[in-house]
Protein backbone atom coordinates (compact mmCIF):
# COMPACT_ATOMS: atom_id res chain seq x y z
CA UNK A 1 0.00 0.00 0.00
CA UNK A 2 1.21 3.53 -0.99
CA UNK A 3 1.26 5.88 1.87
CA UNK A 4 0.11 9.18 1.73
CA UNK A 5 3.41 11.19 1.74
CA UNK A 6 4.47 8.93 -1.38
CA UNK A 7 1.68 9.99 -3.14
CA UNK A 8 2.30 13.50 -2.66
CA UNK A 9 5.57 12.93 -3.64
CA UNK A 10 4.60 11.59 -6.74
CA UNK A 11 2.31 14.18 -7.62
CA UNK A 12 4.49 17.55 -6.98
CA UNK A 13 4.36 19.36 -9.99
CA UNK A 14 5.41 23.05 -10.05
CA UNK A 15 1.83 24.65 -10.54
CA UNK A 16 1.88 23.91 -6.71
CA UNK A 17 4.55 26.14 -6.24
CA UNK A 18 2.52 29.40 -7.20
CA UNK A 19 0.38 28.47 -3.98
CA UNK A 20 3.28 28.03 -1.60
CA UNK A 21 3.99 31.65 -0.93
CA UNK A 22 6.64 30.86 1.60
CA UNK A 23 8.36 28.73 -0.50
CA UNK A 24 8.73 31.81 -2.85
CA UNK A 25 9.93 34.22 -1.01
CA UNK A 26 12.97 32.04 -0.41
CA UNK A 27 13.47 31.68 -3.85
CA UNK A 28 13.75 35.25 -4.07
CA UNK A 29 15.40 35.77 -1.83
CA UNK A 30 18.43 33.30 -2.81
CA UNK A 31 17.97 34.35 -6.09
CA UNK A 32 18.13 38.26 -5.25
CA UNK A 33 21.16 36.90 -2.71
CA UNK A 34 23.39 34.77 -5.64
CA UNK A 35 23.01 38.30 -8.16
CA UNK A 36 24.60 40.36 -5.50
CA UNK A 37 27.42 37.82 -5.22
CA UNK A 38 27.59 37.47 -8.73
CA UNK A 39 27.78 41.62 -9.26
CA UNK A 40 30.62 41.50 -6.43
CA UNK A 41 32.86 39.53 -8.67
CA UNK A 42 32.96 41.94 -11.47
CA UNK A 43 34.49 45.38 -9.16
CA UNK A 44 37.80 45.52 -9.92
CA UNK A 45 40.12 45.24 -6.72
CA UNK A 46 41.60 49.19 -6.38
CA UNK A 47 45.47 50.21 -7.51
CA UNK A 48 45.36 47.04 -10.61
CA UNK A 49 45.96 47.40 -14.04
CA UNK A 50 43.01 45.08 -15.64
CA UNK A 51 44.74 44.80 -18.89
CA UNK A 52 47.76 43.75 -17.83
CA UNK A 53 46.50 41.43 -14.86
CA UNK A 54 44.19 40.05 -17.84
CA UNK A 55 47.58 38.65 -19.83
CA UNK A 56 49.11 37.55 -16.55
CA UNK A 57 46.13 35.59 -15.67
CA UNK A 58 46.70 33.91 -19.27
CA UNK A 59 49.62 32.90 -18.95
CA UNK A 60 49.26 31.19 -15.85
CA UNK A 61 45.42 29.93 -16.00
CA UNK A 62 46.66 26.34 -16.92
CA UNK A 63 48.06 25.95 -13.39
CA UNK A 64 46.30 26.50 -10.02
CA UNK A 65 45.60 29.99 -10.48
CA UNK A 66 42.82 28.82 -13.13
CA UNK A 67 41.55 25.80 -10.41
CA UNK A 68 41.32 28.87 -8.00
CA UNK A 69 39.14 31.11 -10.61
CA UNK A 70 37.20 27.98 -10.41
CA UNK A 71 36.11 28.28 -7.47
CA UNK A 72 36.08 31.90 -6.82
CA UNK A 73 33.58 32.47 -9.98
CA UNK A 74 35.67 34.48 -12.33
CA UNK A 75 36.84 36.60 -9.35
CA UNK A 76 40.94 35.72 -9.82
CA UNK A 77 40.21 36.11 -13.46
CA UNK A 78 39.05 39.87 -12.94
CA UNK A 79 40.66 40.30 -9.55
CA UNK A 80 37.66 41.37 -8.46
CA UNK A 81 37.20 42.26 -3.97
CA UNK A 82 35.01 38.62 -4.16
CA UNK A 83 38.56 37.06 -5.23
CA UNK A 84 39.08 35.09 -2.14
CA UNK A 85 35.27 34.30 -2.56
CA UNK A 86 34.44 31.52 0.64
CA UNK A 87 37.81 29.36 0.18
CA UNK A 88 39.31 30.79 3.92
CA UNK A 89 35.98 30.13 5.25
CA UNK A 90 35.95 26.47 4.20
CA UNK A 91 40.14 26.16 5.74
CA UNK A 92 39.11 27.97 8.84
CA UNK A 93 35.74 25.27 8.82
CA UNK A 94 38.39 22.16 8.50
CA UNK A 95 41.09 23.39 10.97
CA UNK A 96 38.06 23.67 13.36
CA UNK A 97 36.39 20.35 12.66
CA UNK A 98 39.93 18.58 13.03
CA UNK A 99 40.61 20.29 16.11
CA UNK A 100 36.82 18.99 17.96
CA UNK A 101 38.59 15.46 17.11
CA UNK A 102 41.99 16.13 19.43
CA UNK A 103 40.80 19.34 21.78
CA UNK A 104 38.51 17.82 24.99
CA UNK A 105 37.63 21.41 25.32
CA UNK A 106 36.48 21.47 21.71
CA UNK A 107 34.62 18.34 21.71
CA UNK A 108 32.61 19.52 24.81
CA UNK A 109 31.37 22.65 22.97
CA UNK A 110 30.32 20.45 20.10
CA UNK A 111 28.56 17.87 22.86
CA UNK A 112 26.72 21.30 24.09
CA UNK A 113 23.83 21.58 21.44
CA UNK A 114 22.95 24.42 19.98
CA UNK A 115 24.93 26.80 21.63
CA UNK A 116 28.07 25.01 21.76
CA UNK A 117 27.75 25.23 17.91
CA UNK A 118 27.15 29.21 17.99
CA UNK A 119 30.27 29.14 19.91
CA UNK A 120 32.55 26.77 17.49
CA UNK A 121 30.54 28.92 14.41
CA UNK A 122 32.28 32.09 16.09
CA UNK A 123 35.32 30.59 16.49
CA UNK A 124 35.60 29.64 13.11
CA UNK A 125 34.50 33.68 11.70
CA UNK A 126 37.82 34.43 13.69
CA UNK A 127 39.97 32.17 12.68
CA UNK A 128 38.40 32.99 8.53
CA UNK A 129 39.59 36.54 9.44
CA UNK A 130 43.13 35.33 9.98
CA UNK A 131 43.41 33.42 7.34
CA UNK A 132 41.29 35.89 4.92
CA UNK A 133 44.30 38.25 6.00
CA UNK A 134 47.24 35.68 5.76
CA UNK A 135 45.84 34.92 1.89
CA UNK A 136 44.93 38.49 0.77
CA UNK A 137 48.64 39.69 1.99
CA UNK A 138 50.37 37.07 -0.17
CA UNK A 139 48.05 37.86 -3.01
CA UNK A 140 49.04 41.86 -3.13
CA UNK A 141 52.67 40.50 -2.74
CA UNK A 142 51.87 38.25 -5.54
CA UNK A 143 50.53 41.09 -7.59
CA UNK A 144 53.20 43.58 -7.08
CA UNK A 145 55.40 40.58 -8.00
CA UNK A 146 53.84 40.06 -11.00
CA UNK A 147 54.80 42.86 -13.69
CA UNK A 148 53.24 46.07 -13.85
CA UNK A 149 50.09 44.76 -12.73
CA UNK A 150 50.32 47.36 -9.68
CA UNK A 151 50.46 50.87 -10.24
CA UNK A 152 51.37 52.29 -7.01
CA UNK A 153 53.25 49.20 -5.14
CA UNK A 154 54.12 49.44 -1.40
CA UNK A 155 53.13 49.17 2.10
CA UNK A 156 49.85 51.04 1.66
CA UNK A 157 48.73 48.84 -1.44
CA UNK A 158 49.09 45.40 0.71
CA UNK A 159 47.11 46.86 3.57
CA UNK A 160 44.22 47.93 1.84
CA UNK A 161 44.00 44.83 -0.58
CA UNK A 162 44.10 43.03 2.54
CA UNK A 163 41.37 44.69 4.03
CA UNK A 164 39.26 44.46 0.58
CA UNK A 165 40.20 40.95 0.20
CA UNK A 166 38.97 40.20 3.49
CA UNK A 167 36.10 41.87 4.05
CA UNK A 168 35.17 40.41 0.31
CA UNK A 169 35.35 36.97 2.04
CA UNK A 170 33.75 38.21 5.37
CA UNK A 171 30.68 39.43 3.13
CA UNK A 172 30.12 36.56 1.59
CA UNK A 173 30.51 34.28 4.67
CA UNK A 174 27.28 36.47 5.88
CA UNK A 175 25.39 35.92 2.73
CA UNK A 176 25.78 32.21 2.96
CA UNK A 177 24.05 32.55 6.22
CA UNK A 178 21.50 34.71 5.50
CA UNK A 179 20.41 32.18 2.21
CA UNK A 180 20.77 29.01 4.57
CA UNK A 181 18.43 30.98 7.59
CA UNK A 182 16.28 33.08 4.27
CA UNK A 183 16.31 31.11 1.54
CA UNK A 184 16.84 27.78 0.13
CA UNK A 185 19.43 25.18 0.49
CA UNK A 186 22.89 25.41 1.55
CA UNK A 187 23.86 29.17 1.33
CA UNK A 188 27.70 28.44 1.28
CA UNK A 189 27.31 25.41 -1.52
CA UNK A 190 25.15 27.53 -3.70
CA UNK A 191 27.75 30.48 -3.84
CA UNK A 192 30.31 28.05 -4.92
CA UNK A 193 27.37 26.74 -7.16
CA UNK A 194 26.37 29.77 -8.82
CA UNK A 195 30.05 30.69 -9.25
CA UNK A 196 31.03 27.64 -11.47
CA UNK A 197 27.71 27.70 -13.44
CA UNK A 198 27.95 31.28 -14.28
CA UNK A 199 31.69 30.76 -15.78
CA UNK A 200 30.02 27.42 -17.31
CA UNK A 201 29.13 29.45 -21.00
CA UNK A 202 32.72 31.13 -21.07
CA UNK A 203 34.56 27.83 -20.73
CA UNK A 204 32.22 26.17 -24.09
CA UNK A 205 33.06 28.83 -25.92
CA UNK A 206 36.88 28.66 -25.35
CA UNK A 207 37.08 24.95 -25.82
CA UNK A 208 34.76 25.15 -28.84
CA UNK A 209 37.05 28.25 -30.17
CA UNK A 210 40.31 25.96 -29.50
CA UNK A 211 38.50 23.71 -31.49
CA UNK A 212 38.19 26.04 -34.24
CA UNK A 213 41.88 27.54 -33.79
CA UNK A 214 43.31 23.52 -33.99
CA UNK A 215 44.15 23.88 -30.96
CA UNK A 216 42.24 20.94 -29.55
CA UNK A 217 40.49 17.87 -31.92
CA UNK A 218 37.05 17.42 -32.94
CA UNK A 219 37.53 13.92 -31.49
CA UNK A 220 38.65 15.35 -27.99
CA UNK A 221 35.95 17.94 -27.60
CA UNK A 222 33.52 15.30 -28.50
CA UNK A 223 35.35 13.37 -25.76
CA UNK A 224 35.25 15.75 -23.35
CA UNK A 225 31.50 16.61 -23.76
CA UNK A 226 30.60 12.67 -23.80
CA UNK A 227 32.75 12.06 -20.34
CA UNK A 228 31.40 15.49 -18.81
CA UNK A 229 27.21 13.65 -19.52
CA UNK A 230 28.94 10.29 -18.06
CA UNK A 231 30.52 11.75 -15.18
CA UNK A 232 27.23 13.87 -14.53
CA UNK A 233 24.73 10.59 -14.65
CA UNK A 234 27.85 8.52 -12.81
CA UNK A 235 27.31 11.20 -10.04
CA UNK A 236 23.76 11.37 -9.81
CA UNK A 237 23.47 7.26 -9.70
CA UNK A 238 26.09 7.34 -6.88
CA UNK A 239 24.74 9.97 -4.55
CA UNK A 240 21.02 8.44 -4.90
CA UNK A 241 22.79 5.00 -4.04
CA UNK A 242 22.43 3.58 -0.30
CA UNK A 243 22.61 0.94 1.95
CA UNK A 244 19.29 0.50 3.94
CA UNK A 245 19.29 -1.93 7.02
CA UNK A 246 15.83 -3.44 8.09
CA UNK A 247 14.66 -1.99 11.47
CA UNK A 248 11.98 -4.62 13.38
CA UNK A 249 9.65 -2.91 16.42
CA UNK A 250 8.38 -5.21 18.33
CA UNK A 251 4.64 -5.73 18.86
CA UNK A 252 2.99 -3.32 21.65
CA UNK A 253 0.00 -3.30 23.34
CA UNK A 254 -1.91 0.00 23.95
CA UNK A 255 -5.11 -0.34 26.40
CA UNK A 256 -6.69 -3.30 25.19
CA UNK A 257 -5.28 -3.35 21.91
CA UNK A 258 -2.27 -5.22 20.63
CA UNK A 259 -0.64 -3.57 17.73
CA UNK A 260 1.17 -5.74 15.29
CA UNK A 261 5.40 -5.07 14.81
CA UNK A 262 6.32 -2.72 12.47
CA UNK A 263 9.08 -3.13 10.40
CA UNK A 264 11.23 0.18 8.65
CA UNK A 265 14.35 1.11 7.20
CA UNK A 266 17.52 3.17 8.68
CA UNK A 267 18.93 4.30 5.21
CA UNK A 268 22.94 4.75 4.65
CA UNK A 269 23.80 7.29 1.94
CA UNK A 270 26.89 5.57 0.14
CA UNK A 271 28.46 8.89 -0.05
CA UNK A 272 27.89 10.41 3.35
CA UNK A 273 30.12 13.48 2.89
CA UNK A 274 28.70 15.13 0.10
CA UNK A 275 30.68 17.57 -2.13
CA UNK A 276 33.13 18.30 1.32
CA UNK A 277 35.82 16.25 0.92
CA UNK A 278 36.75 17.01 -3.07
CA UNK A 279 36.25 20.78 -1.76
CA UNK A 280 37.94 20.89 1.19
CA UNK A 281 41.15 18.98 -0.69
CA UNK A 282 41.51 22.05 -3.17
CA UNK A 283 40.80 24.24 -0.48
CA UNK A 284 44.07 22.91 1.68
CA UNK A 285 46.16 22.29 -1.64
CA UNK A 286 45.59 26.49 -2.47
CA UNK A 287 47.01 27.20 1.19
CA UNK A 288 50.89 26.57 -0.51
CA UNK A 289 50.83 28.90 -3.17
CA UNK A 290 50.22 31.60 -0.68
CA UNK A 291 53.02 31.01 1.34
CA UNK A 292 54.72 30.22 -2.18
CA UNK A 293 53.46 33.95 -2.88
CA UNK A 294 55.48 35.39 0.21
CA UNK A 295 58.42 34.75 -0.83
CA UNK A 296 58.32 35.87 -4.83
CA UNK A 297 60.39 33.40 -5.95
CA UNK A 298 62.84 32.94 -3.11
CA UNK A 299 63.52 30.79 -0.41
CA UNK A 300 65.21 27.50 0.23
CA UNK A 301 65.52 24.99 -2.84
CA UNK A 302 63.35 22.85 -0.78
CA UNK A 303 60.22 24.72 -0.43
CA UNK A 304 60.63 25.38 -4.07
CA UNK A 305 60.49 22.21 -5.36
CA UNK A 306 57.79 21.35 -3.33
CA UNK A 307 55.36 24.58 -4.71
CA UNK A 308 56.47 23.31 -7.81
CA UNK A 309 55.61 19.76 -7.77
CA UNK A 310 52.31 21.26 -5.56
CA UNK A 311 50.87 22.56 -9.07
CA UNK A 312 47.78 21.68 -10.90
CA UNK A 313 48.35 18.52 -12.53
CA UNK A 314 51.57 17.54 -11.74
CA UNK A 315 52.45 13.55 -9.92
CA UNK A 316 52.90 14.73 -6.01
CA UNK A 317 49.39 17.34 -6.36
CA UNK A 318 46.91 14.15 -7.33
CA UNK A 319 48.76 11.71 -5.25
CA UNK A 320 47.79 14.46 -2.21
CA UNK A 321 44.58 15.64 -3.89
CA UNK A 322 43.50 11.52 -3.84
CA UNK A 323 44.67 11.56 -0.14
CA UNK A 324 43.02 14.20 1.22
CA UNK A 325 39.64 13.23 -0.58
CA UNK A 326 39.81 10.00 1.01
CA UNK A 327 40.95 11.09 4.52
CA UNK A 328 38.12 14.00 4.60
CA UNK A 329 35.24 11.21 3.26
CA UNK A 330 35.87 9.29 6.47
CA UNK A 331 36.86 11.73 8.54
CA UNK A 332 33.26 14.00 7.61
CA UNK A 333 31.11 10.71 7.78
CA UNK A 334 32.34 10.37 11.17
CA UNK A 335 31.14 14.20 12.36
CA UNK A 336 27.90 13.56 10.60
CA UNK A 337 27.08 10.22 11.49
CA UNK A 338 27.27 8.73 15.07
CA UNK A 339 26.61 5.15 15.12
CA UNK A 340 26.77 4.85 18.81
CA UNK A 341 24.08 8.12 18.88
CA UNK A 342 21.68 5.78 16.62
CA UNK A 343 21.85 2.37 18.37
CA UNK A 344 20.93 4.69 21.42
CA UNK A 345 17.91 6.14 19.49
CA UNK A 346 17.09 2.79 18.28
CA UNK A 347 16.97 1.48 21.84
CA UNK A 348 15.18 4.16 23.39
CA UNK A 349 12.39 3.59 20.95
CA UNK A 350 12.46 -0.32 20.60
CA UNK A 351 13.59 -0.85 17.28
CA UNK A 352 16.34 -3.77 16.78
CA UNK A 353 18.40 -4.82 13.60
CA UNK A 354 17.60 -8.80 12.99
CA UNK A 355 20.33 -10.57 14.64
CA UNK A 356 21.72 -7.70 16.28
CA UNK A 357 21.84 -7.28 20.13
CA UNK A 358 20.64 -3.75 20.78
CA UNK A 359 22.80 -1.44 22.21
CA UNK A 360 26.61 -1.18 21.96
CA UNK A 361 26.54 -4.19 19.60
CA UNK A 362 23.86 -2.52 16.95
CA UNK A 363 26.44 0.54 17.18
CA UNK A 364 29.19 -1.62 16.08
CA UNK A 365 27.35 -3.23 13.39
CA UNK A 366 25.99 0.39 12.05
CA UNK A 367 29.82 1.08 12.30
CA UNK A 368 31.10 -1.64 10.73
CA UNK A 369 28.44 -1.50 7.45
CA UNK A 370 29.49 2.43 6.86
CA UNK A 371 33.28 1.60 7.13
CA UNK A 372 32.85 -0.52 4.27
CA UNK A 373 30.23 1.42 1.86
CA UNK A 374 32.42 5.48 2.51
CA UNK A 375 34.92 3.25 1.28
CA UNK A 376 33.01 2.60 -2.02
CA UNK A 377 32.07 6.47 -0.83
CA UNK A 378 35.42 7.63 -1.16
CA UNK A 379 36.66 5.71 -4.00
CA UNK A 380 34.00 7.00 -6.21
CA UNK A 381 34.76 10.52 -5.26
CA UNK A 382 38.46 9.46 -6.19
CA UNK A 383 37.57 8.42 -9.44
CA UNK A 384 35.17 11.53 -10.31
CA UNK A 385 37.51 13.83 -9.25
CA UNK A 386 40.84 12.44 -10.43
CA UNK A 387 40.10 11.09 -14.21
CA UNK A 388 39.11 14.50 -15.34
CA UNK A 389 41.88 16.42 -13.66
CA UNK A 390 44.28 14.44 -15.48
CA UNK A 391 42.31 14.69 -18.16
CA UNK A 392 42.71 19.12 -17.64
CA UNK A 393 46.06 18.79 -16.97
CA UNK A 394 47.44 16.53 -20.22
CA UNK A 395 44.65 17.87 -22.48
CA UNK A 396 44.02 21.77 -21.95
CA UNK A 397 40.05 21.08 -21.04
CA UNK A 398 38.88 24.24 -19.05
CA UNK A 399 38.79 23.51 -15.21
CA UNK A 400 34.70 23.53 -15.55
CA UNK A 401 34.62 20.41 -17.00
CA UNK A 402 36.21 18.90 -14.29
CA UNK A 403 34.87 16.13 -11.61
CA UNK A 404 34.82 18.59 -8.77
CA UNK A 405 33.44 21.43 -10.70
CA UNK A 406 30.98 18.63 -11.97
CA UNK A 407 30.51 16.74 -8.34
CA UNK A 408 29.39 20.28 -6.90
CA UNK A 409 27.22 21.11 -9.56
CA UNK A 410 25.26 17.83 -9.87
CA UNK A 411 24.72 17.29 -6.33
CA UNK A 412 23.99 21.30 -4.97
CA UNK A 413 21.48 20.90 -7.12
CA UNK A 414 19.90 17.65 -6.13
CA UNK A 415 19.97 18.64 -2.41
CA UNK A 416 18.53 22.29 -3.23
CA UNK A 417 15.65 20.57 -5.84
CA UNK A 418 15.10 17.95 -2.31
CA UNK A 419 14.52 20.36 -0.05
CA UNK A 420 12.12 22.44 -2.55
CA UNK A 421 9.91 19.46 -3.10
CA UNK A 422 9.97 18.93 0.94
CA UNK A 423 8.10 22.58 1.54
CA UNK A 424 5.95 21.84 -1.49
CA UNK A 425 5.55 18.58 0.47
CA UNK A 426 4.82 20.26 3.80
CA UNK A 427 2.68 22.93 2.17
CA UNK A 428 0.55 20.09 0.49
CA UNK A 429 -0.06 18.35 3.75
CA UNK A 430 -1.19 21.92 5.15
CA UNK A 431 -3.67 22.04 2.84
CA UNK A 432 -4.77 18.44 3.27
CA UNK A 433 -5.17 19.65 6.84
CA UNK A 434 -7.20 22.51 6.53
CA UNK A 435 -9.48 21.04 4.08
CA UNK A 436 -10.05 17.84 6.68
CA UNK A 437 -10.78 20.40 9.12
CA UNK A 438 -13.52 22.33 7.03
CA UNK A 439 -15.21 19.32 6.14
CA UNK A 440 -15.17 17.83 9.59
CA UNK A 441 -16.69 21.50 10.26
CA UNK A 442 -19.87 21.03 7.78
CA UNK A 443 -20.82 18.06 8.97
CA UNK A 444 -21.15 19.51 12.06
Amino acid sequence: MVSAAEQLAANLNFGQLAKADELKKRIWFTLGALLVYRLGTYIPLPGIDPNIWEQVFRSQSGGILGMFNMFAGGGIHRMAIFALNIMPYISASIIVQLLTTVSPQLEALKKEGEAGRKTLNQYTRYLTVILALFQSYGIAIGLEGAGNVVSDPGMFFRISTAITLTGGTMFLMWLGEQITSRGIGNGISLIILAGIVAELPSALANMLELGRQGAMSTGLILIVIVMAVAVIAFIVFMERAQRRLLIQYPKRQVGNKMFEGQSSHLPLKLNTSGVIPPIFASSLLLLPTTVANFNAGKGPEWFQWITTQLSHGRPLFLFMYLALIVFFAFFYTAIVFNPTETADNLKKHGGFIPGIRPGERTAEYIDYVLSRITVLGAVYLAIVCLIPEILISYASVPFYFGGTSLLIVVSVTMDTVSQVQGYLLAHQYEGLIRKSKLRGGRRR
